[in-house]
């Protein structure tokens, strides 16, 4: 007794199928945009590619300042042209 009105679907279940897929659809869309979002503010938060572990031009002028291979005034100098590079 699993079909009570024969093999034909009644007026519910074509709404529900339809509101279903309407859903459905509109989750993948979300997940689409939310990941999208999220690998973009990834990637201006650490000024990385959210695809890579190559550490920033920055880090990498913050590292050799660190070990002392170049001096405050060189390691300035190149901070502001690498500002001013991705500003364009």
């Amino acid at each position: 007794m699993m079909f009570w009105y024969g093999n034909n679907m009644s007026a519910w279940g074509y709404a529900g199928m339809g509101i279903g897929m309407v859903l459905f659809w509109a989750l993948i869309i979300v997940g689409i945009v939310a990941l999208v979002r999220y690998s973009s503010s990834a990637n201006q938060r650490d000024g990385r590619s959210p695809f890579t572990d190559a550490p920033s031009p920055e880090q990498v002028l913050a590292g050799r300042f660190a070990r002392g291979e170049i001096d405050e005034t060189q390691y300035r100098e190149r901070v502001a042209v690498l500002r001013d590079h991705t500003r364009l």
